[in-house]
């Protein structure tokens, strides 16, 4: 079973809570794309974790993971985030954990330009998180950063670096900044040794797998608005989002998915700047935050909270062709007394149930209906027939509106705190 789990909206939907639930029936998990631009919060019997770049299924001892060669990797925060769970008793050894040699590096003078850029920005800023990851996406395209293999031979991938590095002088000149080589080098040698044991050729072991019908599961970074083609542009992030690009970003563009999982909250949030249609704001925005725990992950940037948004929802849904939905945080509606969906939006005057794009999605109002709320805690809730009435019809609403069954429904933030619908 190849199976990809997706974010149906802006990303942060609960993805890694997901991943690791289902990770029990899947032997490999691989992260495809992505760096450390966004983080995975899972809570367990070991405790809460935050991971912005191993797959979730490593807080699991049965899984090997993988990082695909579409990701890109800042070697300093990934050996940190490998020590952190070391040292909470998460075993990590080359068996369970396997880096692909294709996958590019994010370097300290990314992290430099990306900070320089969202400054000069200023109030036009992208949302990025200064991490780096456009600038090194560039340098991929560029053809001019480095990859996991080119540090085996570090006399060879000095001499490129000193070809980059000049190039890259030249561009940061203008911010006022500059890279020196020996720091650069010095950094790499440090940062490399530490993950070394790791980095392997992970689409062979992939494509071997996949061939003996291994259970395989993708696991993706942020949701469809935020895709580099299909998103919120220029509002995205810098790679490929969406299900679709799950097994070239791996590295077995041949296979062929059998199931896409898609996540949405039961309302909507967003880290970031760009298009936001059922933002609420004031009071009615920090109670839902309050109540959500609705921080960036990777940041701890305070969330843009507000309605389960149905446009936004059903053209995510249609872009990463999920086959079934699981609905996240339904526990946090739970102080609402009426609970608004935003059904959909006007545009100059004209409504529509249509995700636009460009300047239309700029001017989109949002169109609201009011569901009746539960009030009640349904952390204990195991299958639909527990849950009170009000949650239910809230539930099959957003399914049938979306147009995608709801598998999935999350009524607390432990591991075990869900229920599965028929």
């Amino acid at each position: 079973m190849l199976t990809a789990v997706v974010g149906i909206n802006w990303g942060d939907e609960g993805k890694g809570r997901m991943v690791d639930l289902l990770s029990e029936s899947y032997g490999i998990i691989c992260r495809y794309q992505g760096g450390n631009n966004a983080g995975h919060t899972v809570i367990n019997d070991k405790g809460k974790f935050v991971l912005n770049l191993l797959p979730s299924g490593i807080l699991r001892e049965s899984t090997v993971n993988v990082m695909g060669p579409g990701m890109v990797i800042d070697l300093k925060h990934l050996a940190g985030e490998i020590k952190n769970l070391t040292d909470c008793g998460i075993k990590i050894t080359p068996e369970n954990l396997k880096i692909s040699d294709k996958a590019h590096i994010c370097m300290p003078y990314h992290i430099t330009q990306d900070i320089c850029e969202e400054d000069r920005l200023g109030d036009k800023k992208y949302g990025s998180t200064r991490r780096g990851i456009a600038p090194v996406y560039g340098d991929k395209y560029m053809k001019k950063s480095l990859r996991m293999e080119d540090l085996q031979d570090m006399k060879a991938a000095q001499e490129r670096l000193e070809e980059i590095i000049e190039w890259k002088n030249l561009t940061l000149k203008g911010y006022g900044e500059q890279v020196e080589l020996r720091s650069v080098l010095a950094w790499l040698e440090r940062y490399y040794q530490e993950v070394a044991p790791f980095v392997t050729d992970t689409s062979e072991f992939l494509a071997n797998e996949a061939g003996k019908g291994s259970d395989i599961m993708f696991e993706a970074q942020l949701g469809a608005l935020r895709d580099i083609d299909y998103g919120i542009y220029p509002f995205t992030t810098s790679s490929q989002t969406l299900a679709a690009y799950a097994a070239i970003g791996a590295g077995v563009p041949g296979v062929k998915l059998d199931n896409v999982i898609g996540v949405t909250k039961a309302f909507s949030s967003c880290v970031g700047e760009g298009p936001f249609m059922a933002e609420f704001f004031g009071e009615q925005a920090n109670a839902l935050r309050e109540a959500g725990g609705e921080y960036g992950a990777a940041t701890g940037r305070p969330r843009r909270v507000g309605a389960f948004d149905v446009p936004a929802s059903k053209y995510g849904v249609r872009m990463q062709g999920a086959t079934t939905l699981a609905l996240t945080k339904m526990d946090v509606l739970s102080y609402m007394e009426q609970i608004p969906i935003c059904t959909a939006y006007e545009i100059d005057g004209v409504r529509t149930d249509k995700f636009p794009s460009g300047d239309r999605l700029l001017r989109a109002v949002p169109v609201y209906e009011y569901l009746e709320g539960f009030r009640t805690d349904i952390s204990k809730c195991k299958s639909a027939s527990q849950l009170p009435k009000a949650a239910l019809e809230y539930v099959r609403y957003i399914e049938t509106a979306v147009g995608c069954p709801i598998k999935y429904v999350s009524v607390g933030p432990g591991r075990d705190e869900y229920l599965e619908l028929e």
